[in-house]
């Protein structure tokens, strides 16, 4: 029997390593976690957020950036299949992208039972053969059979996951649920079950819900610290649907001053702009812009193509004058 590896201690680290991210501080390289919160309050929709952007590239919630892009594989227990395709597609309208150009790995089988030694192996080897840089699966409670509030039942599972994590070098997502009512407990004590799910993870994603569209994120880390919480919308737009960031800002633009900006950034732009580039240049909230695009081609001041928004043609020849 081979011993433990150990060191002495005069020879151990000076420093830790700098820190490294696989979402800018979002989440941490190959860390394991929970996006969590109450039903309805965009885990889903968040944790599909994290794919496309680890996926692509492209920066989580149109802000935080991708360390290095790499496949992730995703299991989404509660919804049908095209519903899946529904939401990435949707995300993908918002953030500029073709749903072709995503490397996300759909898990189609109708159940995942991680109590069960055989499916542990068989998502062992699909791991070991796609060899993702992120596992997302949600949500938990549909991956077992177990008591969530037996510690003794969680912790095997939720070690499982580590391991797979450890020997993979992947990262591993779970969306778990909050209990009911839980609006004025710590995020972390507030997810249902055991409280080996909040020391289990390495970076926790929390998600509250405030009146009827407005949402807060509440970012934890092991070995990290957590930046200020953030204030979310789900914004929709005809079939789709994505988490927007609520800029912090002064008082909220007049529909005028909001029309100037749009107005202004078009201006001597020989090209149609995409939506997302347009609200960065104008630094409002989506669906202000949203309304005052579509009041302004009512009027005949913009036109609208599959590419993008650019001014009317008389609008663009008044500029040129």
């Amino acid at each position: 029997m081979s011993m433990l590896s150990f060191r002495p201690a005069h020879e151990l680290p000076t420093r830790a390593e700098e820190q490294r991210w696989l979402v800018e501080h979002l989440w941490s390289e190959e860390a394991v976690g929970i996006v969590g919160g109450e039903p309805k309050s965009g885990k889903t929709f968040l944790a599909l957020d994290l794919a496309v952007a680890v996926a692509v590239g492209t920066p989580c919630l149109r802000r935080f950036p991708v360390s290095r892009r790499g496949r992730v594989l995703l299991y989404a227990a509660e919804d049908p299949l095209d519903e899946v395709r529904r939401r990435l597609e949707g995300i993908c309208a918002v953030a500029g992208l073709r749903l072709a150009d995503l490397d996300v790995q759909v898990i189609t089988e109708p159940t995942l039972r991680l109590d069960l030694e055989l499916v542990r192996r068989r998502l062992y080897e699909t791991v070991a053969k796609l060899q993702p840089r992120l596992i997302i699966l949600d949500p938990f409670v549909r991956l077992h059979r177990i008591d969530e509030n037996a510690s003794g039942e969680v912790a095997p599972l939720l070690a499982y996951l580590r391991e797979l994590q450890r020997r993979h070098a992947v990262a591993v997502l779970v969306v778990h649920h909050a209990k009911k009512g839980a609006g004025r407990i710590r995020a972390g004590q507030a997810l249902r079950g055991s409280s080996e799910f909040h020391a289990w993870g390495d970076s926790n994603l929390y998600l509250r819900k405030h009146g009827d569209d407005t949402l807060t994120l509440t970012v934890e880390h092991r070995a990290a610290a957590s930046m200020p919480t953030l204030t979310l919308e789900l914004v929709k737009r005809a079939d789709a649907a994505a988490l927007e960031i609520v800029e912090r800002s002064p008082p909220k633009p007049t529909s005028s001053s909001v029309d100037e900006r749009i107005i202004s950034a078009l201006t001597g732009i020989d090209r149609p702009l995409p939506f997302a580039e347009l609200r960065a240049l104008c630094r409002s909230r989506s669906a202000t812009i949203y309304n005052r695009l579509d009041a302004l081609i009512a009027v005949g001041r913009l036109a609208k193509s599959a590419q993008g928004y650019r001014l009317a043609a008389d609008c663009r020849s008044n500029s040129a004058k």
